[in-house]
């Protein structure tokens, strides 16, 4: 039974498709990895400004309670 190549009129792989698909799985990793960090690195700022503002809105409300009625 002839190979899939052999009968589609394909060639058989070169050393350069095997440098390749892994070269270009290697740059998207690398890609991956710089993008997650970012979106990690806002998520982490935008945490942190949240938070902030909750403390804020903590110590309004708790500065408003220490207040004697007139």
């Amino acid at each position: 039974m002839p190979s899939a190549a052999a009968s589609s009129g394909g060639e058989t792989m070169t050393l350069a498709h095997f440098v390749y698909i892994p070269g270009v799985l290697l740059v998207g990793i690398v890609i991956g990895y710089i993008l997650g960090g970012r979106a990690a690195q806002t998520a982490q700022a935008d945490r942190a400004a949240k938070d902030r503002a909750r403390a804020a809105r903590h110590a309004r409300a708790a500065g408003d309670d220490a207040r004697p009625d007139s």
